[in-house]
């Protein structure tokens, strides 16, 4: 019966951008170094989409490789959910691009932004969807071109980011030992100022003012950030394993959205989770947003560090404010 389905994933596929940026690179624009960033952030280099990609081709490339190794072809996809705060463009979604260039002509397709912890929420709506037993194949994306609006004028924040997508695919198990076991989202509206874009919408309309005073370009209140950050982590560890009756020794792995290397250590430092339990891949991926996760995921599966009957945690922060945390059996 559908009340007794759980969703699980099925297949994860990753995508970045063609373009290399090392520390090296800022350091011929902007005033700082290889050590300021290191030491900052953990961040070494970062992919950056080429002028021929986009958030669009990223999504569709991560998730033609999660189709293709789930077993399936574009034609029996249900559904599509891209998490982004980087649309192709302002409408239509961005799933339904995806869904051209796939070649998915029977997927219902839409759109969640809830930044950086936006895949975590895809992935809650998506999963409500397979257990609800009317879709049996829901691909979730998060995905990410914040090269396009970062500041290449601002140390503090153009260093940051990276391009990428995730993918994966949810279907429908009866499984008890498999699935997501639990997930947990919540949001603080009023620190929107922490980490926003001023222009561009409905209450800042574009105008050569907004353009001439670089109000496109992601603006950030960093210590703010920081502060914000470690506190949530920590706090969707503990809800995480409590949700779950679960000890640091029933987790194999910790994927955190990978912000920075001193919130991370500071978040897991807290639970004594040992390092081997907390895939980090911040130094080459920098911050990818909404692929964050789903791209930490991925990597961590490839690498053969996670797989078939691994319990897995997924925490994230962002932009909203938003945090949202998930524990999901492979």
């Amino acid at each position: 019966m559908a009340e007794s389905l759980r969703a699980a994933i099925a297949a994860v596929g990753i995508a970045v951008g063609d373009k290399i940026m090392t520390n090296a690179d800022f350091e011929a624009i902007l005033d700082t170094s290889d050590e300021w960033i290191t030491k900052r952030t953990g961040i070494k280099e970062r992919h950056i989409c080429t002028e021929e990609q986009s958030t669009a081709t990223l999504a569709a490339d991560a998730a033609r490789k999660a189709i293709a190794d789930a077993g399936l072809t574009p034609g029996e996809v249900d559904m599509i959910i891209c998490a982004t705060v980087t649309p192709e463009m302002p409408l239509p979604a961005t799933a339904c691009f995806i869904q051209e260039l796939l070649g998915a002509d029977s997927a219902a397709c839409f759109d969640v932004g809830a930044a950086c912890s936006g895949f975590i929420y895809a992935l809650t709506v998506g999963a409500t969807f397979v257990e609800s037993g009317k879709y049996k194949n829901v691909v979730v994306i998060g995905a990410d071109t914040l090269s396009k609006i970062a500041d290449y004028e601002d140390r503090g924040t153009c260093v940051l980011f990276g391009d990428g997508a995730g993918a994966v695919v949810l279907q429908p198990t009866t499984d008890p030992g498999k699935g997501i076991l639990h997930t947990v989202l919540h949001s603080k509206g009023d620190g929107w100022d922490f980490i926003h874009v001023p222009a561009g919408g409905s209450r800042t309309p574009t105008s050569e003012e907004t353009i001439a005073q670089r109000q496109h370009y992601i603006k950030m209140r960093g210590r703010d950030v920081y502060k914000f950050a470690v506190e949530k982590m920590q706090w969707l560890l503990g809800n995480c394993m409590e949700s779950c009756n679960m000890t640091v020794d029933d987790i194999d792995m910790v994927i955190p959205h990978q912000v920075n290397n001193r919130i991370i250590q500071s978040a897991t430092d807290k639970f004594d989770f040992p390092i081997e339990k907390v895939y980090v891949n911040i130094d080459h991926r920098g911050n990818t947003s909404a692929a964050s996760v789903p791209l930490a995921l991925g990597e961590a599966w490839q690498e053969g560090k996670v797989g078939p009957g691994s319990t897995v945690m997924l925490i994230a922060f962002g932009a909203g404010l938003t945090w949202a945390g998930a524990v999901v059996k492979l």
